[in-house]
């Protein structure tokens, strides 16, 4: 990527961000930064006494400030290493959630260090939709480029959330296909936080409360293990379970004739579970959806460059088919984007802001170091990295099979998709879970958790800069933490089934 501004070379900005003095103020910064990321090198506890009564003067301040404690004990200092990351009492720790994939390549990297400073040289902190900078351009254009490659996808609208984004997306949907209002999504599904996303997102403490106005239709997800109790004769499950969910959804259609505006399709569940499906289950339905003017939307929020693709419909073959598809987290910068067919007609969609001048130029080096580096493809970085992962978690269940009895609608205790990552320790519990990450964290790693009943410990790692010989370390640690967890549980016998109710009432984005 060319750093340097592309305005006319007799502006003020092409001067300011061209001169030597800001190139060389930045290359220093760079570098002080890299001295101090330098220093964290492992996981480690609080540096002293002092800092750590520091630590908890500051605790207490965040739960007051926002009216209930912090779910885990996490005020970092501001600077990292790579996939190690320092807290306000100078603890180290591994960085195994990314803040819910965010940070794909983890803390103090140098390049973004490097664009961020570049971003805050920018006249505005924030930039819109009224007035904006080129960064703005570049950064959509890279998204479209890359989406462009497999997909009619050929405008992008950014904005500073996902939610937002899929707001928008929905937006988008509505228009083309009025009067039609109802939305067809996955069961367990996840779509953000807002008042009309909340309502989409298949969980009910996230909706409690508020008025439903937003007409939904759930479909099921794809049950490898119910795909499997279907098998008989010379049909496989597979094939079975994909007939079964195609006619639900002409059930669906057929209820509401020509009343859905949409099928929301997240291809890789990530509140649910990081449950995957082949490509057939998505492709069939969305030529049902085709064949009756429903808009195919995939939400990729959270899968978005975390695949053998950049994009988690070209990871299935899918891009023919998408209409409308949101992207955030590790972008920075949020986009809905949508081929010409699903242009909107101007008014619908705006906004103050779009996003700030420093998420924009970060946001536009990591869609660049995605699509230009060795991440994608079968042997790429990001699938040998779960290849390792699921190495390591058989390793530790052959070691103690005690920790891992089976569970109902689980075929394999590790699983997820490349740099979406998840284990089922524990037969799913969930009250043992939460208490598997809260150890994980005072043992020195980062995790969270995701699933309805069963639930899973979730991993989005930096693979970014993470090396693959890490994971050593990485379950060096969950072995010491599942083993004090497992003294306060009841035993099991090893490998025995058990039932899971499935338990919808909170979902892990619940407890923050």
């Amino acid at each position: 990527m060319n750093n340097t501004t592309t305005a006319a070379p007799e502006t003020a900005g092409h001067a300011l961000h061209n001169s030597d003095a800001v190139r060389t103020a930045i290359d220093t910064i760079v570098d002080e930064v890299g001295k101090a990321s330098d220093m964290i090198t492992g996981v480690r506890g609080p540096v002293s006494p002092a800092a750590s009564e520091s630590f908890e003067g500051f605790m207490e301040r965040a739960a007051a400030v926002r009216g209930r404690p912090l779910l885990y004990p996490y005020i970092g200092s501001g600077v990292g290493n790579g996939p190690y990351v320092e807290l306000l009492d100078g603890s180290v720790k591994l960085d195994l959630i990314t803040g819910i994939g965010v940070h794909f390549f983890g803390h103090s990297d140098p390049e973004l260090t490097r664009a961020s400073l570049e971003g805050a040289t920018s006249d505005t902190i924030m930039q819109g939709n009224l007035m904006m900078n080129e960064d703005a351009i570049r950064f959509g254009s890279a998204l479209i480029e890359e989406a462009r490659k497999t997909s009619n996808l050929t405008h992008a609208f950014l904005c500073g959330s996902g939610a937002m984004a899929n707001e928008n997306g929905l937006k988008v949907c509505y228009q083309k296909h009025a009067p039609a209002s109802r939305v067809i999504a996955f069961a367990d599904c996840f779509m953000g936080r807002s008042t009309t996303m909340a309502q989409i997102g298949d969980n009910a403490a996230g909706r409690q409360g508020i008025p439903l106005s937003t007409l939904v239709d759930y479909m099921p997800f794809y049950d490898a293990a119910a795909a499997k109790r279907m098998s008989g004769g010379d049909v496989s499950g597979e094939t079975r379970y994909i007939d079964m969910a195609v006619w639900h959804l002409e059930q669906f259609i057929a209820r509401y004739p020509k009343q859905h505006a949409c099928f929301v399709f997240e291809l890789i569940q990530g509140e649910g579970g990081f449950r995957g499906a082949p490509a057939a289950f998505h492709r069939e339905l969305m030529e049902v959806c085709k064949a009756n003017d429903i808009a195919v939307w995939s939400d990729e929020v959270q899968t978005f460059g975390r695949t053998s693709k950049a994009f988690a419909f070209d990871h299935y073959g899918l891009g023919e088919y998408v209409d409308v598809c949101c992207v955030g987290k590790m972008t920075q910068v949020c986009a809905a984007m949508y081929t010409d067919e699903y242009n909107p007609k101007p008014g619908l969609l705006s906004g103050t802001f779009l996003g700030s001048s420093v998420g924009l130029r970060a946001g536009c080096r990591i869609v660049e170091r995605l699509v230009n580096g060795d991440y994608y493809g079968e042997d790429g970085r990001i699938m040998r990295h779960h290849a390792k992962f699921k190495e390591h978690v058989k390793a530790l269940a052959d070691k103690h099979p005690e920790w891992f009895p089976l569970v109902h609608g689980v075929e394999d205790i590790s699983g997820g998709v490349g740099a979406m990552m998840r284990f089922t320790p524990f037969g799913g519990d969930k009250d043992a879970l939460l208490k598997l990450c809260k150890q994980f964290f005072a043992d020195g790693i980062i995790a969270f958790y995701c699933g309805h009943g069963p639930f899973h410990v979730r991993f989005l790692p930096p693979l970014g800069v993470m090396k693959e010989e890490t994971w050593d370390d990485v379950f060096a640690i969950v072995e010491k933490s599942m083993a004090e967890v497992a003294k306060t549980l009841p035993q099991h016998e090893p490998r025995q089934l058990r039932p899971m109710l499935r338990d919808n009432a909170v979902s892990a984005h619940d407890e923050g």
